[in-house]
């Protein structure tokens, strides 16, 4: 499943046959022969990605839950002997404190032995309003979506700066936000996941796409990867896909729909991630959720979007994929391009891992997708100094 690096170098050419009559000489077109082409060096992302254990790679492609209730070993094994290179906050977290701690204790238990030396995504929901993970002393609450979308973009840009600068002091290198997901006005609240918690910038894109453009720029400012989410949209749909299977389809969603601006500008500013839904859409590509998808992923995504980013999933234990087996949604998800499977339980994880693999050994083009996967991750994590090699590496 070894990535084949491109490291041949080119041989050079001999010099040129001379054009001087016989008899003479020209030293300078016979006396110098071409200097071989220097081979490339390899970058710290293919370095590390060749060091890397099969089982190693295909634990970067997923992201663990660890509730605030959990004991503080919870994740060792996760970690240590199965080799999760990605661990998402749950629950209320009282106190910057406790997180501290728990971060300091997670990004511990790496070594080479576990991910390779290579540093973990530490993330949680930051949005603000209902949807804060951390609070408490140490951690600032962030106003709801709607109150951000009143400010102006310098001053949302300082206040999230402000806000991953706790994140980051704290562990937490990922914020799994903004939502760039647009609710119209005449769905608003019966908009189970997004508009009856207020979650969403505004009715319109223009007004989504101005504030989570200064929400984003104000987390990388702060040291904090943003995620734009819920790719492709969950603002038309009815039920909350975490808790249904029925009423998550949008039948209204088209490839080049005005609701897709918010997210193509996360795009274009440089964020992080990008967080893919379970909802269904009819016109891009019917019956199949958002995170299964190629149409969606491979082709709307980093084909008409150019993402060629991190995909990371929604919690792939939601009910709207309920219906599939663990381990068929974990290759489900790589099979549709994306990246990074996120299940809040835990001990699913192994099973997922080892289908990953399974795939991966029976399959040459999915192990070709599984590298490029982990190339991606191995890239995000580099610019965030995760990586061994990284310059200025770190892992907080």
């Amino acid at each position: 499943m070894a990535l084949a690096l491109a490291g041949c170098a080119e041989g050079g050419t001999g010099a040129a046959p001379s054009t001087s009559a016989p008899g003479t000489s020209t030293p300078s077109a016979t006396a110098t022969s071409a200097s071989p082409t220097p081979t490339p060096t390899p970058s710290c992302v293919e370095t590390t990605l060749d060091s890397l254990t099969e089982k190693q790679r295909i634990g970067q492609l997923l992201m663990v839950g660890f509730d605030t209730n959990a004991a503080l070993d919870s994740l060792d094994t996760a970690i240590g002997t199965d080799h999760v290179g990605n661990v998402i906050y749950l629950g209320g977290w009282d106190g910057a404190d406790k997180v501290t701690a728990t971060s300091d204790h997670l990004q511990g238990l790496v070594d080479d032995k576990a991910t390779g030396g290579v540093g973990l995504l530490v993330a949680a929901d930051q949005e603000g309003g209902e949807v804060h993970q951390l609070r408490g002393p140490g951690f600032t609450q962030p106003p709801s979506a709607s109150q951000q979308a009143q400010m102006s973009s310098s001053e949302l840009v300082r206040a999230a700066t402000g806000w991953a600068e706790e994140l980051k002091a704290a562990g937490v290198n990922v914020n799994l936000a903004p939502v760039t997901d647009t609710v119209p006005a005449d769905i608003g609240t019966a908009n189970e996941p997004i508009g009856k918690y207020g979650r969403q910038y505004g009715s319109d894109p223009a007004t989504v796409t101005k504030a989570s453009r200064a929400f984003i720029k104000g987390m990388r400012a702060g040291g904090v990867e943003a995620t734009v989410k819920h790719f492709p949209g969950l603002g038309r749909i009815r039920s909350n896909t975490d808790f249904s299977a029925t009423g998550i389809t949008d039948d209204t969603t088209t490839a080049d729909d005005p609701y897709l601006r918010p997210f193509a500008a996360g795009v274009r500013d440089g964020a992080g991630l990008v967080m893919v839904g379970s909802a269904i859409y009819s016109r891009l590509d019917p019956g199949t959720p958002a995170m299964f998808s190629s149409a969606i992923v491979t082709d709307l995504l980093r084909g008409d979007l150019g993402y060629d980013g991190v995909v990371i999933t929604d919690d792939v234990n939601a009910a709207a994929v309920a219906s599939t087996p663990p381990a068929e949604r974990a290759t489900k998800v790589i099979e549709a391009g994306g990246d990074v499977v996120l299940t809040g339980d835990a001990s699913v994880a192994p099973e997922m891992a080892a289908a990953i693999r399974s795939a991966a050994d029976e399959d040459r083009g999915f192990a070709r997708q599984v590298d490029a996967s982990v190339e991606r991750v191995l890239a995000l994590k580099d610019r965030m100094g995760l990586l061994p090699c990284s310059k200025g590496a770190s892992r907080g």
